[in-house]
């Protein structure tokens, strides 16, 4: 069972944010390969949605109204730890970052750029591709949007 939490960055404890920032580390820099800018100067205005398994986060996401990253509210930064994927959290994650939005900022349209190979699991979720596929830090991406 998956323990979710939300929380605005200055209700971050240091070891929340550390373990955030360890978590999107080794699956986007180092199980991908991927050298990029992950610390971006948007983790301050978003709200973060906090995936425990007992005392370990495993699940993860970002969001934010529209506006402040794109025109639509929006989920970023879909992570789940590699040995904990069997478990469906990802669906877990992304359902409560959904309704975080809906609770938090009343809105209900929703833009996320999407690793291409993942967008089975996102229309899974009702997110629809919009526009041609693009290389987002050198890895295929897809915009998509649920209404």
């Amino acid at each position: 069972m998956l323990a979710i939490y939300t929380k605005t960055f200055d209700e971050l404890t240091s070891k929340a944010l550390y373990d955030v920032l360890q978590l999107r580390s080794e699956v986007f820099v180092v199980e991908q390969n991927c050298v990029y800018q992950d610390i971006d100067g948007k983790d301050q205005k978003a709200l973060h949605i906090l995936g425990y398994k007992g005392e370990k986060l495993v699940a993860y996401t970002r969001v934010f109204k529209s506006g402040d990253y794109f025109e639509n509210a929006s989920i970023g930064r879909v992570v789940v730890k590699e040995n904990e994927r069997q478990h469906n959290y990802g669906y877990d994650i992304m359902k409560a970052s959904i309704e975080a939005i809906k609770q938090h900022y009343n809105e209900t349209k929703i833009k996320i750029s999407a690793q291409t190979y993942l967008k089975h699991f996102y229309n899974n979720l009702d997110f629809f591709e919009v526009g041609e596929e693009y290389l987002e830090d050198g890895i295929p991406h897809i915009a998509m949007i649920k209404s």
